[in-house]
């Protein structure tokens, strides 16, 4: 687990990241045979690195549903951030439609960590077992232990990656606008100024216009 940590960290994106996530959850936890981390954007679900199509069925039957275990934890309800279905072809008073329909898609216990830091809930991480009975006390710890290193890692990743952007960004601003300054002979401020009222007039991000400008050499 500590070596997972650490591997989880020096991962070179965000996609990376979570791809270790998710495979090092079929690695490390007793009787998981898939994993999956999902999101929800306005009741929408997306699924992300999943080691088998049946996170992917799974979690687009609870989308169609509107219910299920792991579209209720990516919702992060305050106070549960874990769950362990021990037996999926029980009685499920909870998520009566899915569960009966997830045993159809070979699912026989399930478990689901929320994956959260101080300051914000990033999705959830749910495992998956074709057998009943599969996920053991000591399957949950070892989740619980897996899912609070990812979600530092995955904030980590997310966080680094969205300051490449900017940088990436700003390096394209201050081209394109010394390259107006130089043909149209502006000032700093007067070129910033050109290419801002460019996007807001056009409805067009600032940097795709700075983006067309250092290719084009003028604006379009």
């Amino acid at each position: 687990m500590a070596s997972m940590a650490r591997d989880l960290l020096a991962q070179e994106s965000v996609g990376a990241t979570l791809a270790r996530i998710t495979a090092s959850a079929t690695e490390l936890v007793e009787g998981c045979d898939a994993a999956g981390i999902l999101v929800v954007h306005d009741s929408k679900v997306e699924t992300l690195t999943p080691t088998h199509q049946l996170v992917i069925d799974s979690d687009q039957l609870q989308q169609g549903l509107g219910e299920g275990p792991c579209f209720d934890t990516a919702c992060a309800p305050q106070g549960e951030r874990v769950f362990r279905i021990t037996d999926l072809t029980g009685p499920q008073p909870r998520w009566p439609t899915y569960a009966t329909q997830a045993q159809a898609l070979g699912v026989g216990s399930m478990m689901g960590f929320l994956l959260f830091t101080d300051d914000e809930n990033l999705g959830a991480l749910n495992l998956y077992s074709r057998q009943p009975g599969a996920f053991t006390e000591a399957s949950e710890l070892a989740g619980w232990l897996l899912a609070s290193h990812a979600a530092v890692a995955f904030s980590s990743a997310r966080t680094h990656a969205q300051m490449g952007q900017a940088i990436a960004t700003r390096h394209v601003i201050g081209e394109a606008m010394g390259i107006l300054m130089g043909r149209n002979r502006l000032t700093e401020e007067e070129a910033f100024d050109v290419l801002r009222h460019y996007s807001q007039d056009n409805n067009t991000k600032l940097r795709e216009v700075a983006r067309r400008v250092c290719e084009q050499g003028s604006l379009p």
